[in-house]
């Protein structure tokens, strides 16, 4: 894990002033959300690679665009560095993997398994450990004390209710079915 940690270090650093004050939580949501991926399946490198290039983007728009409608922000970033690393083959996948992280139900026609795992290892972290599928309380306990939260999830709030008071109507646009 420590290669992929160094992984989201090097990916993220460069939006670090973008993120501002939110940065060290939402660099431990994704290094959480990528260890969760990694012991809900076993994965081979390529995959493990995907993951963390998805968890670095996939709230990046709640930055670039100070939005909570994120979802489509967070792709040109994806797509960018995808292409000036030599793996715009994997953007679609990539792609998908960030536009349905917050789908309600089972992934059950993504592209590859991965984004249901993916989308599995995202709702671990968001609710805290309350949704584990098949990892233990104790498992979710040992990742959080590694990486705290750090304010992400009342970074997370904060926001919601700022939109929700301009968006009554469309209070989590972030959320599929």
């Amino acid at each position: 894990m420590n290669d992929d940690i160094c992984q989201i270090d090097d990916i993220l650093a460069p939006w670090q002033s973008v993120i501002g004050r939110d940065f060290q939580g939402y660099r431990n949501h994704v290094v959480r959300m990528v260890t969760f991926c990694q012991r809900l399946r076993v994965c081979r490198r390529e995959d493990v690679q995907k993951l963390v290039i998805a968890g670095c983007f996939h709230d990046i728009g709640l930055w670039t665009r100070d939005t909570l409608d994120y979802l489509p922000p967070s792709l040109p970033p994806a797509a960018e560095y995808l292409a000036a690393n030599g793996l715009s083959d994997w953007l679609p996948e990539i792609e998908q993997m960030i536009l349905l992280h917050h789908k309600l139900r089972p992934v059950e026609d993504g592209l590859s398994p991965l984004v249901e795992l993916f989308r599995q290892g995202d709702l671990v972290d968001f609710s805290l450990g309350r949704v584990c599928f098949s990892l233990s309380r104790a498992e979710v306990r040992e990742v959080q004390g590694q990486y705290p939260n750090a304010g992400f999830h009342r970074m997370l709030l904060r926001r919601s209710w700022r939109w929700f008071l301009r968006h009554p109507l469309n209070p989590a646009p972030m959320m599929k079915w």
